[in-house]
């Protein structure tokens, strides 16, 4: 574990799965261009599925526009569409599809997860997605995220591998000592 602690703790704010009392809150900075976050979304999908009540996990955005031209666009999509409650489902179709983020096809998952397109873009027009995503990268620079995906736990940043068994066994051993 690393010194780097989560700058603003994990609120009502957040995007979060699972119960707000689970012993382990798992807090993602990702960014939906992300290669590695694409990977890491897959070995997420298993760890909440392993730990399930036990954990409540939390994504932010921490776009990364000078390697992924099309990361900030995503992420305020996924905003846009989380103003209408749909944020998990865009997310999952997000990283599902992360090789086709142009604008079409972002509007094409907005509206196939059944968000209403004129809200969005009426929202996206108003700022308030970008807000968010500026909100959320502020947070990951000033909590020592250094990349994608940068992962923290309890609070703490893990700087190990996030390969599948590597880190649920390490999950494990922070409900062990608890």
């Amino acid at each position: 574990m690393s010194e780097a602690r989560l700058s603003i703790p994990v609120s009502d704010r957040d995007h979060s799965i699972g119960p707000a009392d689970a012993p382990i809150t798992l807090v993602e900075y990702g960014d939906y261009e992300c290669p590695y976050c694409g990977q890491a979304f897959l070995i997420v999908e298993q760890i909440r599925r392993t730990f399930d009540d036990s954990l409540r996990f939390v994504f932010r955005n921490l776009p990364i526009p000078e390697a992924h031209p099309h990361a900030e666009q995503a992420a305020e999509m996924a905003e846009a569409v989380a103003l209408q409650g749909d944020f998990w489902a865009m997310h999952d179709t997000l990283y599902e599809h992360q090789n086709a983020l142009d604008e079409d096809a972002l509007f094409g998952y907005a509206k196939a997860v059944g968000a209403d397109l004129e809200r969005v873009r009426a929202d996206l027009a108003e700022g308030t997605p970008r807000r968010r995503v500026e909100s959320d990268f502020e947070s990951a620079i000033r909590s020592g995220a250094n990349g994608t995906p940068t992962f923290f736990i309890n609070g703490d940043r893990y700087d190990g591998t996030w390969r599948y068994e590597p880190f649920a066994d390490y999950l494990k051993s922070v409900l062990r000592d608890l």
